[in-house]
C-alpha cells in the first residue's frame, strides 16, 4: 500500500501518536474485528493486556485511556478532548465499557487491564493484546496488534508480510532519496510535484489542496490554543505552561533584538507541545512526541517570510511529507523502536527539507537541507520524565525546529552537493536506532527519566 501525505500527517489527540492515537486505531479495530465477526453481541468482558514500552510508559502517555475511548468507539480525529476525562471517569466508576449503542459490558479497570513491563514482544516494542470473553469466560476472540509510530498500527499476522506494496500503481513511484531526484531530473518536476501527483492517483480526490490547508488550520488551531492556555500540565511533575506568558511578553516587546524571531518559533513549538501534554487537538508530524517541530517551522514561513502564500504552505507539507514517506519506508518514527531520533529528529529532517523548498532551494537543495536535519540528532534518545511527554519532550522541540531552520538556511547556500547523502543518514539512523539499548527508546528507565527526581 502507497503511503499517503495523510498517513505521515493525522488529525488526533495527545500526548503520543504510537501510545495514544495507534492504541485508539487498534482498539476500533478489534471492536470492528468483533462486530465483523458477529461475535459483538456475544462479548462479557475484555481483557486489554501491554507490552514493553506500551506497559513501562503506557499510563504516563494515557494509553489506558486511549484504549477505554478506542473500545468505546471513539475515534483520533472525532473526539472531542474535553470530554475524554468525564468518559472515563464514568466508565472506571461504572465498571462499564459500551461497546455500541446496543451493548455494554462489564469491565474492572484493577483486573482487566494488565501492563507487562519487562516483556518486549519479538515483532515491535509497542504491543497490545485484546481478548473478549463471553458470559461463560470463554474467549471468542484474542488480537495482538502493534503500533508502530506515528498512529500506524498492524496487526500481528501483517507484521509479517510486505507492507509496501502499491495498491495501484503510482505516476511517480520512489523508495529512496537518490530515486526521488532522478525522477525530479527525469521529469521536470519539484520534490512537491511529484508526491502531489502520486497523491492524486492513490487517494482518487480532488480536494488535496484544501485537505492540506485544512491540516495546516488544525496546526494553526493548535498555537492559538496553547498561546492562551494556562495553569499546569496534568502528572506529577507538575509543569507549568509556559507558552502564554511568552506569547504575551512577545506581543508586548518592542525590542529590536534582530533574533526575536527565534522567540516566536520557541514559543510556535512549545505552544503546540503544551496542547498535546495536555491532551489537546494536534496534527502527528510525524509523530505527537514531534508534533511542534512542522507547525513552528511553518508558522515561521507564514509570518515572517515575505510572500508566503496558500500554496507555499501546500509545497511545504508535501515536501516534509516525501522526506517523512523516506524514513518510513526505510528506517521508523517509533522512538520505542530508535529513540527520539526517530521523531524529532525525522521532524527536523521534514521541516528543514520542507522549509528550503518554499524559500527557492532545488531538489538537491532540498535533499541537502533534509540530511543536514538529521545529521545532527543521530542517536538522540528517548527518555521521558515519569513517561510524561513533557520532559524534555517539549523543549525538544523548539530545538529541533530551530535546528531545521538553520539547516535549511545552510543547505541555500550551497549547491546542493554534499558529503553524506540522505539515504546514507537515513540508513545510519536506523542502524544507530538497532544498536541503541533498550532502556533508551521510550521506556523512562534511563537518562534523564532516572537522574531528575520525581516528587
Amino acid at each position: 500500500m502507497g503511503l499517503s501525505i495523510f498517513d505521515l500527517f493525522k488529525i488526533g489527540i495527545g500526548p503520543s501518536s504510537s501510545h495514544t492515537m495507534g492504541p485508539m486505531v487498534a482498539s476500533n479495530r478489534f471492536i470492528n474485528d468483533l462486530d465483523s465477526r458477529a461475535q459483538l453481541l456475544s462479548v462479557h468482558s475484555i481483557r486489554i493486556d501491554l507490552y514493553g514500552s506500551l506497559a513501562l510508559t503506557g499510563k504516563g502517555h494515557c494509553t489506558d485511556t486511549a484504549v477505554l475511548l478506542g473500545l468505546q468507539g471513539e475515534q483520533p480525529e472525532l473526539v472531542d478532548p474535553d470530554k475524554v476525562p468525564g468518559i472515563i471517569e464514568q466508565t472506571i466508576q461504572n465498571q462499564k465499557l459500551k461497546l455500541s449503542d446496543s451493548h455494554t459490558v462489564d469491565f474492572d479497570y484493577d483486573t482487566d487491564f494488565h501492563f507487562h513491563e519487562a516483556v518486549f514482544l519479538a515483532e515491535h516494542p509497542n504491543g497490545i493484546e485484546f481478548t473478549a470473553f463471553d458470559r461463560m469466560k470463554k474467549p471468542l476472540l484474542n488480537q495482538t496488534y502493534f503500533s508502530i509510530g506515528g498512529g500506524f498500527v498492524l496487526h500481528k499476522d501483517e507484521m509479517t508480510v510486505a507492507t509496501s506494496q502499491q495498491s495501484k500503481p503510482l505516476p511517480y513511484p520512489f523508495d529512496n532519496a537518490e530515486q526521488l531526484l532522478e525522477l525530479g531530473k527525469k521529469h521536470q518536476l519539484t520534490i512537491a510535484e511529484i508526491v502531489l501527483e502520486n497523491e492524486r492517483q492513490l487517494t482518487a480526490s480532488n480536494t488535496i489542496t484544501r485537505d492540506l490547508l485544512n491540516i495546516w488550520s488544525v496546526m494553526e488551531q493548535s498555537i492559538e490554543r496553547g498561546c492562551i492556555q494556562t495553569g499546569v500540565l496534568p502528572g506529577k511533575l507538575q509543569v507549568q505552561r509556559r507558552a502564554a506568558n511568552i506569547f504575551k511578553t512577545l506581543s508586548h516587546s518592542t525590542s529590536d533584538d534582530q533574533l526575536a524571531v527565534l522567540d516566536w518559533v520557541n514559543l510556535f513549538a512549545l505552544a503546540v507541545n503544551e496542547e498535546n501534554a495536555a491532551g489537546g487537538r494536534i496534527v502527528t508530524a510525524p509523530t505527537n512526541g514531534a508534533a511542534g517541530v512542522i507547525p513552528a517551522v511553518l508558522a515561521y514561513y507564514d509570518r515572517f517570510v515575505k510572500g508566503s502564500n496558500e500554496k507555499g504552505i501546500e509545497t511545504f507539507l508535501a515536501t516534509a511529507a516525501a522526506i517523512g514517506m523516506l524514513y518510513k519506508k526505510n528506517a521508523s518514527i517509533s522512538a520505542a523502536e530508535v529513540g527520539c531520533q526517530g521523531e524529532i529528529g525525522v521532524a527536523c529532517s521534514m521541516a528543514a527539507g520542507a522549509l528550503c523548498a518554499v524559500l527557492g532551494g532545488d531538489n538537491e537543495q532540498v535533499e541537502n537541507a533534509a540530511e543536514i536535519g538529521m545529521e545532527h540528532n543521530l542517536g538522540l534518545t528517548c527518555d521521558p520524565v515519569d513517561g510524561l511527554v513533557q520532559v524534555p519532550c517539549i523543549e525538544r522541540n523548539t530545538m529541533g525546529a530551530v535546528k531545521a531552520i538553520n539547516a535549511a538556511r545552510l543547505a541555500l547556500q550551497g549547491t546542493g552537493q554534499h558529503q553524506v547523502s540522505l539515504d546514507n543518514v537515513i540508513k545510519t539512523m536506523h542502524q544507530t536506532g538497532m544498536d541503541m539499548q533498550d532502556k533508551y527508546k521510550e521506556t523512562a528507565l534511563a537518562g534523564l527519566a532516572v537522574n531528575v527526581v520525581v516528587c
